[in-house]
């Protein structure tokens, strides 16, 4: 009888740890989630920011059609494409602001000053949340490496976590605005 005991104790302590275990993972897949909509939104103001700045009409043509067509590309890419199109608006934001008379035309037209700061903010912005997204996905892979985690397809039907590669670098123009 002591037996059943012990054995029907040690499958309540297994069932236990398993439970938890899977509600941990959920909560690491929920925090994703939050966690890539926050990027997802941090990305499309960058876009957005960029874009507006592009058909603002006060930077040169060529860095308007520039920063204009990389800001559209990342803000329709699709999503196995995004993180090139995210790239690639990176660099041609850096390719726009490394000089400063690009900082200069922007700041001085009419509501420029706000628009470089929404700018400078967004570009800040982007690595914080991209981290904060890598973060949890780490965490979550940790977890689903367990043998436990495996065997007992604690997962469930999640897709297995994939973090956000991306050129997020600053324009030096811009990140230089980020103490004002």
């Amino acid at each position: 009888m002591t037996t059943l005991i012990w054995i029907a104790a040690a499958l309540v302590l297994v069932g236990v740890y398993l439970s938890w275990t899977a509600g941990r993972l959920d909560r690491l897949h929920s925090r994703i989630d939050a966690a890539r909509a926050a990027l997802d939104a941090q990305l499309l103001r960058r876009a957005s920011v960029a874009q507006e700045l592009g058909t603002a009409g006060v930077l040169d043509p060529a860095a308007s059609i520039l920063l204009y067509q990389a800001a559209h590309a990342a803000r329709q890419a699709e999503e196995e494409q995004r993180e090139v199109a995210e790239s690639e608006l990176s660099q041609a934001l850096r390719a726009v602001f490394t000089e400063g008379p690009q900082v200069e035309a922007v700041r001085e037209a009419p509501g420029g000053e706000e628009s470089l700061e929404e700018l400078a903010q967004a570009v800040r912005r982007v690595p914080m949340a991209r981290r904060f997204h890598n973060d949890a996905v780490r965490a979550a892979r940790a977890v689903r490496r367990h043998r436990v985690v495996r065997w007992f397809r604690l997962a469930g039907h999640a897709p297995f976590p994939l973090a956000f590669e991306m050129d997020d670098e600053p324009p030096v123009a811009l990140a230089d605005r980020t103490g004002h």
